[in-house]
């Protein structure tokens, strides 16, 4: 999987874009056919701590995983991005998986007739 980091209006230090790119690699377990991902960084001007927020955007065969996280730290902000893919690469592959035994069943039921 090609993963391409993108800080907007500053300079990502090597250490981050690193492991943004470990974190991102691990989806691979759950997920083995991910074409690209795109990670944007950005410090939004609010008073909060919390102003640094991740955008993730994965491609997959027949859909697009995007997650928006903000937090204290771009690591937290990854992480919690990271799990909403997690969660949303789960949903997809159930999703896939009714569609193809529904389809299993509907062939087997016109050969019975």
């Amino acid at each position: 999987m090609n993963i391409t980091v993108q800080s907007i209006k500053f300079n990502a230090d090597s250490k981050l874009i690193e492991f943004i790119k470990k974190r991102s690699e691990k989806l691979n377990q759950f997920l083995d056919n991910i074409i690209e991902g795109v990670c944007y960084l950005r410090l939004e001007n609010v008073d909060d701590e919390a102003n640094k927020v991740v955008e993730l955007k994965f491609n997959v065969p027949g859909n697009q995983l995007f997650a928006k996280a903000q937090a204290k730290t771009f690591e937290e902000a990854t992480d919690i991005a990271i799990e909403s893919i997690r969660r949303q690469i789960n949903k997809h592959k159930t999703k896939t998986r009714t569609s193809t035994s529904n389809h299993k069943e509907i062939l087997n039921q016109e050969e019975e007739f």
